[in-house]
């Protein structure tokens, strides 16, 4: 009875190991039967592939066969280029490859924190930002991986601006990737497209992929500004004020609405001085010539203003300053000679009367010599204002003639003359 107690025990224990044995290899062929997608992504993830591929020369190609160039602003004041560029990359790596016979899928989607991506740079930026423009990245079956990023630079770019508002000229965004000494990734440009190219004042004519060596490739931006908007509030104020300022000798010369007219219009163009010094940028190799321009055209004015002043009193008295005194004096001794003699006769009449005939006779004297000396006075005085007026027209003549030849020369120096920026003195 014992006996067959424990040889039942037995056959029960043995059952018991064998079906737990059939559950482990069971549920262990199961999980190597796993092929679907998601597990092949949990497969690649758990390589922990977070270093660059790296071969016997110790570098890595990366291919970018798309870059998307788009200018969002220039920050005139500053000399800053702002752009944002959507790159495509491509690139290898053979510890991503699979087998297509055990995991029958081409590509797999994998998070991009969870493997090693490249790193591009814009050597001139003074800011440079990179972002992945998606969590995910795609990875085929021979290892290529697929990926975008998104690069938001702030370029340093002296901008030729000699011929503001008809500025033009070209400005590089340096991309590269990392690299010393021979290891690191160097980058295989392909297409370049220009995404909305006018921005503000500004807008982008053509954008080209250059390269000086195979490591210094950079986007060739040719930018112009739309000078529409500069030539109205900035040129043609100039050339209005100092035409109203030729205009205004059609005013007389001895009234004070002429040099009332010249005053206002030196300080009206001030106010247009401090908007010019609020949009460009200080001296620099190109500075902008319209600056010279203000210069002149205010010393045009100031210079018109003082000679409409000394010409007022040249009018008035003959003398060219404060401190010149004009020649009168012979009319007023002739008058003062007189006075004495009155005083003398009125000291006479007190002692010796004198008659009624010769009374006349000498406040007749009187009256003659005060028209003779007020007409003297008169003739001087349109003596003085006729030179005065003489001396206004022929300054009028050269102040005509000067502004004119001076904004016919500016205008040609603006559009034609051409200044040279050396653009990549970051590279040494």
């Amino acid at each position: 009875m014992f006996l067959e107690t424990s040889t039942f025990l037995t056959q029960i224990v043995m059952k018991a190991t064998f079906l737990l044995v059939l559950l482990t290899v069971g549920s262990g062929d199961a999980e190597s039967r796993c092929t679907s997608r998601r597990c092949l992504a949990e497969m690649l993830i758990n390589k922990n592939i977070s270093s660059q591929p790296q071969y016997g020369n110790c570098t890595h190609v990366i291919g970018v066969p798309l870059i998307e160039y788009q200018t969002l602003s220039v920050d005139t004041k500053n000399l800053r280029l702002i752009s944002r560029l959507q790159a495509t990359l491509i690139w290898k790596d053979p510890e991503l490859e699979w087998d297509t016979s055990m995991y029958d899928f081409e590509e797999v989607i994998l998070p991009v924190d969870k493997i090693w991506t490249p790193e591009l740079h814009v050597t001139n930026g003074i800011l440079t930002t990179m972002k992945h423009s998606s969590h995910d990245l795609l990875v085929l079956s021979n290892g290529t991986v697929k990926h975008s990023v998104t690069i938001n630079a702030e370029v340093n770019c002296e901008v030729n601006l000699f011929n503001y508002p008809f500025a033009s000229d070209e400005c590089p965004v340096a991309i590269q990737a990392w690299s010393v000494d021979g290891c690191g990734t160097i980058l295989r440009l392909g297409q370049l497209w220009n995404v909305d190219g006018k921005s503000g004042d500004w807008e982008t004519n053509s954008v080209v992929l250059q390269k000086k060596r195979d490591d210094r490739n950079y986007i060739m931006v040719s930018l112009s500004i739309k000078y529409l908007n500069p030539f109205i509030t900035l040129l043609l104020p100039t050339i209005l004020i100092v035409l109203a300022d030729v205009v205004s000798f059609a005013l007389p010369l001895g009234c004070g609405e002429r040099n009332s007219f010249k005053v206002t219009l030196v300080l009206s163009f001030t106010l247009f001085l401090g908007i010019l010094n609020d949009r460009l940028p200080g001296d620099g190799q190109c500075s902008p010539i319209i600056r010279t321009h203000f210069c002149v055209c205010l010393v045009l004015l100031v210079l018109s203003m003082l000679v409409s002043l000394i010409l007022t009193r040249v009018a008035k008295d003959g003398g060219f300053i404060f401190c010149c005194c004009p020649k009168r004096s012979g009319p007023k001794k002739q008058v003062n000679k007189d006075d004495e003699e009155d005083d003398e006769a009125k000291a006479d009449i007190s002692v010796v009367p004198l008659s009624g005939s010769e009374e006349s006779n000498k406040m007749l004297r009187l009256v003659v010599n005060f028209l003779q000396a007020w007409e003297a006075k008169e003739e001087e005085s349109e003596r003085y204002q006729a030179l005065a007026n003489k001396l206004d027209q022929t300054f009028f003549w050269f102040y005509l003639s000067l502004g004119g030849t001076y904004f016919i020369s500016m205008t040609a120096v603006m559009i034609k003359y051409p200044c040279n920026v050396n653009h990549f003195d970051f590279w040494y």
